[in-house]
């Protein structure tokens, strides 16, 4: 297959999407040719680096001497502590070129990475006052190294503009906006995708899925644009990800969620809100907050997105567009006989009752106990919660700490 190379948004140059040829051999044409680049520095994922010859192929075939440094692993919602390490380091080697390989934690590290070196960020009062909140610089500058990822999951942070970070001091996930830049380029290949764990791969597809629920599901900001993609995003990512569940070797489903999850991105891109952006929910807005806890991206949306929607359904905040979304997503085959197999009738289930069935039969976790939070921390979980904006914008706006537990009490066991 050649190499497929178009913008991921049709309303937009960058970022680049590449696909059809093996990743090691795209990146080292890009680095050349289209950003003429020589000094290389890699952010790998630390399963990667160490289960799979992946960094090693990729820095073959860019040439060692392009490689001026790397960055082996960073941990789940991208710590400020190591994001300075990466700072430190690309400065000191005068990258003119930030590539990730891996998940996203990995792509977020990059975006504020890049943010911080335009900005000569020495330390974490560097880093608050690039953050979203009462420190926020009005002068920052935006980033002049650019950023290619390779991404090996689908919670499709690649192709957005802002990043989240989290201050290891308090354990509280900080939003970085604009001037904020994502990555350039953005490389898909099914082939090293289908090297992905289960429990991420799945999951982050359910982080897809959270972003085309919630898009449509948002009672202010959409437009036909961002629907349009949505519901394109769904009915490629909701088939792909039951058909991966049952065979990791399949390359086109693997692609199949790969595109959706550029697509999912699209509908969050596409809304009237500020930056084009669509304000989500709580799903997102609490699982920023969950995160730090130590639950992966896509576990967060596997967890609160059913409970998140029967919460909105319960208060009759956005119940047109439940009903809307549920009724496409139960035209599908694959949807239907998942239903069946769990004994839910597709005729009267709700949007959270399908959404419930579809990361079951993903095996993926759907409690705060499976992934080993306990009572303890809902209270403190709820408290930070109602600092994040998308809890703000949440179809029921989330305002009182007893709304944010109503919602963890539906998921806490």
């Amino acid at each position: 297959m050649p190499e497929t190379v178009r913008p991921a948004f049709a309303d937009r140059a960058r970022p680049l999407l590449s696909y059809g040829i093996p990743f090691p051999a795209a990146a080292a044409h890009h680095i050349a040719n289209t950003f003429a680049a020589s000094r290389v520095y890699v952010i790998c994922s630390a399963s990667l680096a160490r289960n799979t010859d992946a960094l090693d192929r990729l820095v073959a075939a860019l040439g060692p001497d392009k490689v001026v440094g790397r960055r082996i692993g960073m941990k789940s919602h991208t710590l400020w502590s190591e994001v300075l390490e990466v700072v430190e380091d690309a400065r000191r080697v005068e990258a003119d070129l930030l590539l990730t390989l891996g998940a996203g934690s990995l792509t977020d590290g990059a975006k504020v990475a890049a943010l911080a070196l335009a900005n000569n960020v020495q330390n974490t009062s560097g880093l608050a006052s690039l953050a979203q909140g009462p420190e926020e610089r009005a002068d920052a500058h935006p980033p002049t190294v650019p950023i290619i990822s390779i991404p090996t999951s689908l919670s499709a942070g690649e192709y957005s503009n802002f990043a989240g970070a989290t201050d290891d001091a308090t354990h509280q996930k900080h939003m970085f906006r604009g001037p904020t830049r994502g990555p350039q380029l953005v490389i898909l290949d099914p082939a090293l995708a289908t090297t992905t764990p289960d429990a991420i791969w799945l999951s982050t597809g359910i982080r897809a899925v959270d972003h085309c629920v919630e898009t449509l599901c948002a009672t202010t900001g959409t437009t036909d644009a961002s629907d349009q993609h949505a519901m394109h995003a769904l009915r490629q990512l909701v088939p792909g990800l039951l058909r991966c569940r049952r065979d990791r070797a399949d390359p086109d489903a693997h692609l199949l969620c790969q595109l959706g999850s550029v697509d999912a991105m699209a509908a969050l891109t596409s809304g009237a809100g500020g930056g084009g952006v669509v304000e989500l929910g709580a799903s997102h807005g609490i699982g920023h907050q969950l995160g730090p806890l130590g639950v992966g991206h896509g576990e967060t949306s596997c967890i609160l997105l059913p409970a998140v929607c029967k919460f909105n359904a319960k208060y009759g905040a956005n119940g047109a567009q439940q009903e809307r979304a549920v009724k496409f997503l139960v035209r599908d085959e694959e949807v239907v006989a998942a239903l069946r197999r769990r004994g839910v009738d597709a005729e009267t289930a709700d949007l959270g009752d399908v959404l419930d069935v579809v990361v079951r039969e993903l095996g993926m976790p759907r409690s705060l106990k499976d992934v080993g939070v306990g009572r303890d921390a809902l209270d403190a979980l709820a408290a930070n919660s109602l600092h994040d904006h998308w809890c703000k914008t949440n179809p029921v706006p989330l305002l009182e700490k007893e709304q944010v537990l109503e919602i963890l009490e539906m998921v806490v066991e």
